[in-house]
């Protein structure tokens, strides 16, 4: 039986992770100020003139939705472009042809985009203190949930880099599904609020249990059970897992 390969892993995850901090200013400045941008128009500008919402002041409210909407984007981006360079060089045959099973490919790859991921969600957490005074009620089970969909998130980035056979596909799925399904699953307002059947429709979209449930651990309040939302994350994390498996035993879109 062939050992783990932790050099190969750890060799992957350290070349991706410093990709990210030789281009901080895009991967990691640009979203902290983009969602800086949120806090000030949204929380400060709007938000003073807002009712609570669920009993949580509304410059409070955004913050787990403004985050969330920054981790999906960011995270999926990362690992997808992580995997597409190769292929796209062609760099990708020498992995495949070296000494690392899917389990390091996996580690290394989705480490790092998750890595990057939360540093990023650290930094702009701290730069929420700056515009909104807030407390998280549940801090470990808020890092646990971060890290759930972080982890979920770079498999799904990952898929998607291995199916993108060019640089437009490799935006489509985050700028044209993720965002628009973040911004309509709850970051702003409560799904609550929305008048019938809107607030039934609503919760066909995935990400609002993703909102829902990260806006829990910080406030005790959601729009849906805290479990269905760690069900749903667990379901999709293991969904991916399978569609990799299958990815390498196959080959597809690696080895063509």
């Amino acid at each position: 039986m062939r050992h783990f390969n932790l050099r190969g892993a750890w060799s992957i995850y350290t070349r991706e992770l410093m990709r990210a901090f030789r281009t901080a200013f895009q991967s990691i400045l640009a979203p902290v100020l983009t969602t800086s941008l949120y806090f000030i128009v949204f929380g400060s500008a709007i938000g003073g003139r807002m009712p609570p919402i669920l009993g949580v002041d509304y410059a409070q409210f955004i913050i787990p939705g403004l985050l969330m909407l920054t981790l999906l984007g960011e995270t999926t981006s990362n690992a997808s472009f992580g995997i597409y360079m190769p292929r796209f060089t062609g760099t990708i045959y020498e992995l495949l042809s070296a000494p690392v099973g899917v389990a390091e490919t996996l580690i290394g790859f989705v480490g790092a985009a998750a890595t990057k991921s939360l540093i990023l969600a650290a930094i702009i957490l701290g730069t929420a203190h700056l515009f909104v005074d807030y407390t998280i009620v549940h801090p470990f089970l808020a890092i646990g949930f971060i890290l759930l969909v972080a982890a979920s998130f770079s498999l799904f980035g990952f898929i998607l880099g291995v199916w993108a056979d060019s640089f437009e596909k490799l935006g489509i799925i985050p700028m044209l599904i993720l965002m628009p399904l973040t911004f309509l699953g709850g970051t702003f307002y409560s799904i609550d609020m929305l008048p019938e059947p809107w607030d039934k429709i609503a919760l066909a979209n995935p990400i609002a249990f993703l909102v829902s449930g990260l806006r829990w651990t910080f406030y005790g309040v959601s729009d849906v059970p805290i479990g269905i939302s760690f069900g749903l994350t667990l379901v999709f994390l293991c969904v991916c897992i399978a569609t990799i498996t299958v990815i390498f035993r196959t080959g597809w879109r690696l080895r063509e």
